[in-house]
Order: structure tokens, then C-alpha cells, then sequence
């Protein structure tokens, strides 16, 4: 039997990049996945053919500060039980220094689609969780996570090591309630976004400072992720796993 038959997923940022990827270990493995998407409704149709069974699609846009608890109580319409949740969901939208009104837009934003929204779906997934005798948080963050990021998003960076702070937090502090928390913190990672960097500066600019002379593909952080969802390491609570190819290694 896979080992996530019977299990309820539901993974915000699940229509596109790292996300699909997400999706499509989760229910190679036999879950059922409620996935979020922000507005791409193409994504969204394509998913919905892809996967006609076992993938429930909701829509919410994470930027709104109540959205978070809206999309908890629309899973848990379509599915009594959530037994786990993947934050993979994110934005990586500048803070320049030299632009005040970008600046506090940068810092709104990151701060409330990176940070705020998950730590909401993380505090009630610990309500849920310690009510139905436990479950699993998979937040996602990023190399930025301990290095910061670039001088154009210092958000991003900040908002991304907040998300390590959570989720160290929740393991220590809920895990005689059987809650276990886990980061996954990828570096280069190929998605469409990532693609048109690569495609700005060139392939092998890119690659030529990763050890493995690749960018990561989203596959490996999903194969990841579907272990973590799996229960199998329950004592590697509180645990960053990153997914760099040694670009950055702790």
C-alpha cells in the first residue's frame, strides 16, 4: 500500500512550479489533495484534467489578510479531516531601499503572503491537530532562509527566516500533541520563474557555481516533501531539510 493512502493534503501553491510537482508525488503515493491556487484559473483546469480523482481545487488570494482562515474552512467543507499541511505557496516580490512606497509595499507583501498566511493556516492546523490526535506541517522556505537574500528583497529573506522560526517554534511547543513541523528550504530551483533569470543571464552563469552543475528540479523537493507527508521520521521534528545541491550547506 502507498503511504499516504487515506491521508488528506492540503498544499496552498499547488498549480504551478514546486507545487505541481507536490501534487503529483503526493497522489503517486495514493493521497487526497486539496490544492490552492491564487488566480491562475488556467493552471487550475489543467490540474483539475490532469488528476480527476483525489484533487479538489480551491481558489483564495493569500495577499488578503483573512484569506488564510477562509481557505482552512473551505478545505475542511470538502474534507473533514486534514492530516497534513504543506506551505509551499510564496511571492518574490522586491523591497528597494531606494523607493519608499516600494519599499513598504515589498515588505507588505512578502510579510503577509510568505509569513503571515502560513503561520494563520499553521495555527489552525495545530487547532485541528490537537483535537484529532496529531498531525504534520510542511512549511516551506528557502536558502534565503539563513543567508538573506539580495539587496532588492530583503523582505523575502526576512519573511523566509521567519518561517524557520515558526516552524521551530510549533515543533517544540505542540509535539506532545503529536503536531510535527518540518522546513524544506530549496536554493535554485527550476520553475518558471527561475527560467527567466536563467534565461537573462545564461545557463551556464548560473550553473557554474552549483556543485552539481544543475539547477535543482522541482521533483526533488516534492519527493522530499511526500516523505515528510508520510509520517516515516517523526523524531526529525523541528528539522530545515535543504534541497541546494550543495550551493549552500550548514
Amino acid at each position: 500500500m502507498s503511504s499516504l493512502v487515506g491521508k488528506t493534503i492540503l498544499v496552498t501553491g499547488a498549480t504551478k512550479g514546486i507545487g505541481r510537482e507536490i501534487v503529483k508525488a503526493l497522489h503517486a503515493e495514493g493521497g487526497s489533495i486539496i490544492g490552492h491556487y491564487g488566480r491562475d484559473e488556467q493552471s487550475a483546469a489543467e490540474m483539475r484534467a490532469r488528476y480527476p480523482e483525489r484533487l479538489q481545487l480551491i481558489q483564495q488570494d493569500l495577499s488578503q489578510v483573512d484569506a488564510a482562515n477562509a481557505l482552512w474552512l473551505k478545505a475542511l467543507h470538502q474534507a473533514n479531516r486534514i492530516d497534513v499541511l504543506v506551505n509551499n505557496a510564496g511571492i518574490y516580490v522586491p523591497s528597494p531601499l531606494s523607493e519608499t512606497t516600494a519599499w513598504d509595499d515589498g515588505w507588505q507583501s512578502n510579510l503577509q503572503v510568505n509569513l503571515k498566511a502560513p503561520a494563520d493556516l499553521c495555527r489552525l492546523a495545530i487547532q485541528h491537530y490537537s483535537l484529532k490526535g496529531g498531525g504534520i506541517i510542511i512549511n516551506m522556505a528557502s536558502r534565503s532562509s539563513h543567508r538573506g537574500d539580495g539587496p532588492e528583497h530583503l523582505a523575502y529573506g526576512a519573511a523566509k527566516g521567519g518561517i524557520l522560526a515558526l516552524t521551530k517554534g510549533i515543533a517544540r511547543g505542540y509535539g506532545h500533541h503529536n503536531v510535527l513541523a518540518y522546513a524544506v528550504a530549496p536554493g535554485w530551483v527550476r520553475t518558471a520563474m527561475a527560467e527567466e533569470h536563467i534565461a537573462s543571464v545564461g545557463e551556464d552563469v548560473v550553473t557554474a557555481n552549483l556543485p552539481l552543475r544543475e539547477v535543482t528540479p522541482p521533483s526533488d523537493v516534492a519527493a522530499m516533501v511526500t516523505f515528510l507527508a508520510s509520517g516515516k521520521c517523526r523524531h526529525a521534528t523541528g528539522s530545515t531539510i535543504d534541497i541546494t545541491g550543495a550551493d549552500y550547506v550548514r
